[in-house]
Order: structure tokens, then C-alpha cells, then sequence
């Protein structure tokens, strides 16, 4: 599958766009789960009346005060209603101009709930769904043509009240015009950074991010969390670091993604994908990361603990032994000091399994991310949607901080596919630079830390 990306709308298309359609009402399903309150807290900075609707009216009622403690605005609950969906769903869903589906990524939830949203919605309705990776044109197979044209995905990333990256995918019979108007008042309403995506597996920020932190879960069973961590930490390029993002987003959604990837792609990086066998028997027993209090890190008091993988028990991190790998303080320093070629020079250069490992992961992500131009995104769609969605340093950042030769030359010793487009560049100079986006500062990316 390939994905042409369509020339970013102008400023002046955005705003005749945004000026001739009207979204005055939102109904937000799925609305007491964390994705659903962050994006219906969201709507109600830009649309004077969203739906809170939830399973029961109770649940509906705790997303809303959730919403109003994120964004510490009144302005939401000024404009918002709660809801359940035996009594209230239909009358709120044919008065709606955009319905924003938040359920559990679950394939089989989400068409039951499409079956009784294409019953009740208006035919000029959009539906959207937050999904991280289903595609859309199966949740919108056996849909009548109204549904179709009107659907697509408009995957916020957590929270979306602070992370603006976000992926728009139509499917096969999304109207080109609808598409448009989302991206505008995306764009223009919402704040949004928006990345237009294939409808592929896990489209682009979670198809690769998320490959990157698999393996870094798969090399916690070798050489546990708190070493993996330190390794492939801030100065990589990344604001918080893997296995603490696993914890965060949770190991559920972990391996949704990360089985719906494996299952459904067969590329050079495919095994990296594999949910390790021992995740899955932690989670058997109720393991799931922060909402369940904890996963590969959690708290006893004031004590932060980091998982034995073997055992399943924990242990005090500051018990655990890690090697003092100065030269992770040394890269920090320089980019303290906005010295970021010569930081990641120094990273390149540093001796020792440890930062041989670090490479081998930032090789990966290279790799596998340039690899996938033009299947999930174009160059500068992979580039905003890991800057702005996963606050990850973009591949064309790294590759223009390290030189495409570099780069070249990392990949290759970690016995890697070298991408055609870098190898390219290494050759003959061009493009001089990957990454060109006026309003991002390359600095946030280089974490001194």
C-alpha cells in the first residue's frame, strides 16, 4: 500500500474552509476513558455544545470532572452534556454534527457501536474514530454510502490537550471534501498538527514508535528495565523513556498495537514487533503499567521500583546495579550547551556493549521509519508525527544532526537494511537536510538529561 501525501492546505484554504460547514455539536463515545474525556475536553475549547456519553451516565459524569481537571477550564463543563448510550445516544447522535468515537480499541465493540450510529446520525454527520491502528475501511465495510463518504480516522495522540500531532486516514470511500474540512478545523480550531496517514496497520506515529518500543521491551528480559531505560533514555532523542511510555500508555494498548502490526504486516523488522512471552504472562495476572499501579516501573511510598523480569516481583531501583556509562552524561552536557553534532558524534564514537546496544535501537528506528516513506506517510509526514505525537526526536532530524553518511554508516554495522533514500544522500549530498519545519525548533528534541 502506498500514500501519496497531498500538498498541506494553505492558511487561506483552511480558513474559506473552515468558514463554509459548521460543527456546533459533538457527541463523544467512549467518553470516561482516557482518550474520550482528552478529546472531549478538546472539542469544548472550539464547538459550544459536546455530548459526554459513557456505558452509564455515572461514567459519563466522572469523564467530565476528569476533563475539567486536565484542561482547568471551566469553559468545559460550561459546554458539555453527559449521557449513557441505552437512553441517550440516539437523540444526541441525530442532532450531531461530528460523532468521535473513543471506545476500547476493540474490532468487534467498535462495529457494534458504528451499527447504532449509522442508524440514528444525519447523512451529513461525520463520524470519526480515534483508533490507533484498526483500519477504517474495515470498521466501514457494509456501511451504506452516506457512512462511508462521511468517515475516517482522527487519531489524537494522549493528551491530546498537550500533544498536538495528529494522524487524519481516509478510507477508500471517505469524500475528499470531508477529508479536507476535518484537516481545517483540525488545523484551525483544534490546534492540531495533522499528518494524513495510509489506512495501514497502526498508520505511521504507532507503526514506528511503537516498534521501538517493543524492542526496547524485549530487551528488558536480558538486561532488565532500569538498564534499558538509561540506554535508549532522553539523550536518543526521546522526552520520556520507552519502557516508562509502555507503562504510561499501558500494556493493553501496547500490545494491541503491537499484535495488530505483527498480525497484519510481514516486513524486515518483523520479529522486533513480537509481544514478549513474558508481558503477556504479566498481564495474564492483571499487569497493565500505571492504571493498574504498575507494569516495568511502579511506587511503594516514595520508593521507585523497577520489575524483575524473571521473577515478576520488584525491587528498589537504587538496589539495582547499572554501569556508570559516562558517556550519556558527557552527550547531555553538549547538548546543554545546544552542541548537538558533536553530542551525537560522541554517542556514534562511544566504546562499550551498552552504547553498541543504544545504536543498535536508534539504527532501527532509522531504518524502519525510512522504510516505510511512502507506505504509511511521506518523509515529512513521519518526520511531524514523531516530533509532534511521540515528542520524539523526528528520523530527519537525527539523520541531519549525524550526516545521512553516518547514519549510513550506524545502520549498516547493525547489520541493517540501509534505506535508498539515505544512502542517496550519503552519496551525493542531497537533500542537503530531511527535516524543514518553520515553526519547530530542532532543540526541543536533544534532552540534556
Amino acid at each position: 500500500m502506498s500514500c501519496q501525501q497531498p500538498p498541506p492546505l494553505s492558511v487561506s484554504a483552511v480558513r474559506s474552509l473552515v468558514e463554509q460547514r459548521a460543527i456546533e455539536h459533538v457527541v463523544v463515545l467512549g467518553a470516561n476513558g482516557t482518550m474520550g474525556f482528552g478529546s472531549a475536553a478538546l472539542f469544548t475549547q472550539a464547538v459550544p455544545r459536546v455530548t459526554f456519553l459513557a456505558r452509564s451516565k455515572a461514567k459519563a459524569a466522572e469523564g467530565l470532572a476528569a476533563a475539567v481537571k486536565q484542561v482547568r477550564s471551566p469553559t468545559v463543563a460550561s459546554r458539555a452534556e453527559t449521557g449513557d448510550y441505552e437512553s441517550d445516544l440516539d437523540g444526541a447522535v441525530a442532532s450531531a454534527d461530528l460523532v468521535f468515537e473513543a471506545l476500547t480499541e476493540d474490532f468487534g465493540v467498535k462495529k457494534a457501536m458504528f451499527d447504532r450510529i449509522e442508524k440514528a446520525r444525519r447523512d451529513a454527520a461525520i463520524v470519526a474514530t480515534v483508533t490507533s491502528g484498526l483500519s477504517i475501511n474495515e470498521l466501514a465495510e457494509g456501511r451504506g454510502d452516506s457512512f462511508r463518504k462521511n468517515f475516517l480516522g482522527l487519531h489524537f495522540f494522549n493528551p491530546p490537550n498537550v500533544i498536538v500531532g495528529t494522524e487524519l486516514i481516509a478510507g477508500d470511500d471517505t469524500d475528499p471534501d470531508v477529508l479536507d474540512f476535518v484537516e481545517a478545523f483540525a488545523r484551525l480550531r483544534l490546534g492540531r498538527e495533522i499528518v494524513r496517514t495510509a489506512d495501514s496497520p497502526a498508520f505511521a506515529g504507532n507503526r514506528v514508535g511503537f516498534k521501538v518500543l517493543n524492542e526496547a521491551a524485549q530487551l528488558a528480559e536480558r538486561l532488565g528495565p532500569v538498564l534499558v531505560d538509561r540506554i535508549v533514555g532522553p539523550y536518543t532523542g526521546r522526552a520520556l523513556t520507552p519502557l516508562a511510555t509502555i507503562d504510561l500508555v499501558g500494556w493493553d494498548i501496547h500490545r494491541a498495537i503491537v499484535d495488530n502490526v505483527y498480525e497484519k504486516t510481514s516486513d524486515e523488522a518483523h520479529e522486533t514487533l513480537k509481544l514478549p512471552d513474558y508481558m503477556a504472562k504479566l498481564m495474564d495476572g492483571g499487569v497493565l503499567g500505571d492504571k493498574t499501579g504498575g507494569g516495568f516501573f511502579k511506587r511503594d511510598g516514595k520508593t521507585r521500583l523497577a520489575l524483575e523480569v524473571a521473577s515478576g516481583d520488584y525491587k528498589p531501583i537504587a538496589e539495582i546495579s547499572v554501569p556508570s556509562l559516562d558517556y550519556i552524561d558527557e552527550v547531555a552536557r553538549l547538548y546543554a550547551q545546544a552542541r548537538y553534532a558533536e553530542g551525537m558524534q560522541l554517542f556514534l564514537a562511544a566504546e562499550g556493549d551498552e552504547a553498541a546496544i543504544a545504536r543498535q535501537v536508534v539504527a532501527g528506528y532509522l531504518s524502519y521509519a525510512f522504510h516505510r516513506v511512502g507506505e504509511v506517510a511521506s518523509a515529512d509526514g513521519i518526520d511531524r508525527i514523531m516530533g509532534t505525537g511521540f515528542n520524539w526526536a523526528p528520523p530527519g532530524v537525527l539523520v541531519d544532526t549525524m550526516g545521512p553518511a553516518s547514519a549510513v554508516e550506524m545502520i549498516g554495522r547493525a547489520g541493517l537494511a540501509v534505506p535508498e533514500i539515505l544512502e542517496t544522500a550519503a552519496r551525493t549530498g542531497e537533500p542537503k537536510r530531511f527535516f524543514d519545519h518553520p515553526d519547530i525548533n530542532v532543540g526541543r528534541f536533544f534532552v540534556a538529561a
